[in-house]
């Protein structure tokens, strides 16, 4: 499918007109050239609330579904724990399948109006599987003789608000930002700063809405009713959807413009049909290349790197090009600029598949530290409060918030200076950093479980968890060390991964861009759910004993966490070779900055690591 020029839906009677990434605007339909009107901040109201809603309503909805499918539908941890996983994943995979509709049939905001409704029905359908005693199996108190678990209807019901959940949500991650982003005008100066603005408040949003979402939903949901802490999500979801569609005729919508996949599937294809040709002495001067009117991406340069690919570019004889110079068959022909464009995303490849293991650390540390917390001391001060235990994944959030701050106003100046970066330290730096981190709250966790373990088996204990064991005398504080340690390395691997697909990948693929992402986290949610899997079957009839024994105290979750820590310093390892590989994206419209005499100031060598 051949990309169309960005264009843009009429609002307020406006003419239909295009608009492309470099922010021009020209007519579609007439000869007439008409104005898009970007409102900026005037619309984020509309926008920011409906993201600060929907956040809430998902994330409190899905914060303490661990504990919902463990007490209310009567599941074991560890079949809770792979159900929390594969549904992570199949959310994050399907942002892919969402990103190519938007950018293919529906655009963003049509895509969006599907997704926020999907949210809402989701939160519904949970919502009536605890509010509704036939949709759920009878309680099993303390006993777990006695326990039966969910029919198959109840199961079918509830994957039913499960699956509304992973349209909304698979729907909503890779377009609302980019949504938002489109309502600045990219080419103006105010419109710029607009456009980091509204990134700064996307991730607050999502950050607040996580704390509120764990600290106070959750509570409800644990300490006063289920179907009380499960109707909140849905009234904030009913209202996420009030307020997005109340700004309906002031938004920029831009329609789908046909998807990427095509160029790439025809460099790909046209290399492996000219595979027997000889390559060129001088590629950047030799291979074929022509830019559309209206070229929505950068200019490339030419890369030695995939010369194989070089070939779909080489124009032989029986090639064929129309008079302004276009190939006549783009299955047959391809430019230069499209065959590095699929170097950008080859390239990217190695260092998405280290961020996808890095991302195993976020996937325990969201699931196995709230069993830990079920086992330990979770009373805070003398008056008999009890901390929910999935309250304590805020404190990966807190850390998170706290140390972005603090990278931004004091850590990043203060490389500036040592390294003579703009950001302080590379893309690929921060990303490595968020790796290491990680290890070390995986070590850390091995530690705290080996001290609440021992406390559990050789001092006196607080009681019996209900279907689980007996209560460790820990403090469940100490599970804030880890936990801070895995916010700290989203706050450098997660929002550097972000930033970095979507300056690495070619401006037409920023759906993707987005996408890929969270699909990273999603191999990174079935490979958690395989390895808990494993790991289970493998150590369940060992002589030391299962390693995720239902009863934390009679397993061995250090020796767990050990193990995934191990992987992940192999992962480094692995990471550290590809960034020394990598090549950053360098295109030749790049502006370069000149002092008031003209003379250049500084340019980042982008080819460091």
């Amino acid at each position: 499918m051949e990309r169309k020029p960005l264009e843009v839906e009429s609002t307020d009677h406006q003419k239909p007109s295009s608009a492309v990434y470099d922010g021009s605007v020209t007519a579609v339909d007439s000869v007439e050239e008409t104005k898009v009107v970007y409102r900026g901040w005037k619309v984020m109201p509309f926008i920011i609330g409906n993201e600060t809603f929907e956040k809430l309503g998902i994330i409190g909805t899905l914060s303490n579904l661990l504990v919902y499918l463990t007490a209310v539908f009567n599941m074991k941890s560890i079949t809770a724990a792979t159900i929390i996983n594969a549904f992570s994943g199949t959310i994050n995979f399907g942002t892919f399948v969402a990103a190519f509709l938007c950018d293919t049939y529906f655009g963003r905001y049509k895509t969006l109006t599907v997704a926020v409704i999907a949210c809402f029905l989701g939160s519904l359908v949970i919502l009536l599987t605890a509010a509704v005693p036939q949709l759920h199996p009878a309680s099993c108190g303390t006993s777990a003789i006695s326990c039966s678990g969910p029919s198959g209807g109840q199961i079918a019901f509830l994957l039913l608000g499960l699956g509304f959940l992973v349209v909304g949500a698979g729907g909503i991650r890779p377009c609302n930002l980019a949504f938002g982003a489109d309502q600045f005008n990219p080419k103006s100066e105010s419109g710029k700063r607009g456009i980091d603005s509204f990134f700064n408040w996307y991730f607050f949003t999502f950050t607040f809405a996580q704390i509120l979402s764990l600290t106070l939903i959750v509570y409800v949901q644990s300490n006063v009713s289920w179907t009380i802490g499960l109707t909140i999500p849905v009234v904030l979801m009913f209202l996420a959807c009030v307020i997005f569609f109340a700004g309906d005729k002031l938004y920029v919508k831009i329609k789908a413009s046909g998807s990427p996949l095509a160029s790439i599937a025809q460099v790909i294809t046209v290399a492996i049909k000219k595979r027997g040709l000889k390559p060129t002495k001088q590629p950047c001067l030799n291979l074929y290349n022509y830019y559309p009117p209206n070229y929505a991406n950068s200019k490339l340069k030419y890369t030695d790197q995939f010369r194989f690919l070089d070939k779909a570019a080489i124009l032989a004889p029986e090639d064929k090009l129309e008079a302004d110079g276009k190939p006549s068959d783009p299955w047959k022909l391809c430019t230069m600029q499209q065959v590095e464009e699929v170097k950008c995303i080859v390239r990217v490849l190695p260092i998405w598949f280290a961020a996808s293991i890095y991302y195993l650390t976020i996937t325990q540390q969201m699931t196995y530290p709230v069993f830990q917390a079920l086992q330990s001391d979770r009373r805070l001060g003398s008056g008999g409060f009890v901390i929910p235990a999935a309250t304590y994944v805020v404190f990966l959030m807190t850390g998170m918030t706290v140390f972005i701050i603090f990278y931004d106003r004091v850590l990043v100046p203060t490389l500036r200076r040592i390294t003579g970066i703009d950001t302080g330290i590379t893309l690929l730096q921060r990303i490595g950093a968020g790796i290491f981190f990680a290890f070390l709250s995986l070590i850390v966790s091995g530690f705290v479980e080996e001290r609440r373990r021992t406390f559990a088996l050789t001092k006196p204990t607080l009681g019996m968890a209900p279907r689980k064991g007996e209560i460790s005398s820990m403090s469940a504080m100490w599970l804030i060390p880890q936990l801070t340690l895995a916010g700290i390395a989203e706050a450098f691997g997660a929002i550097g991964q972000m930033e970095f697909y979507y300056k690495q990948f070619p401006e037409n693929m920023r759906s993707f861009a987005g996408s890929i992402f969270y699909v990273g986290g999603g191999v990174s949610s079935y490979l958690g759910s395989f390895l808990i899997a494993t790991v289970h079957r493998t150590t369940q009839n060992s002589a030391g004993g299962n390693w995720l024994a239902e009863d934390l105290n009679k397993g061995r979750l250090d020796y767990f966490y050990f193990m995934i820590a191990g992987i992940l310093a192999v992962n480094f390892a692995y990471f550290l070779v590809m960034s020394r590989w990598y090549r950053y994206k360098e295109s030749d419209d790049e502006v370069t900055t000149y002092d008031m005499n003209g003379d250049t100031i500084k340019q980042q060598d982008k080819n460091s690591v």
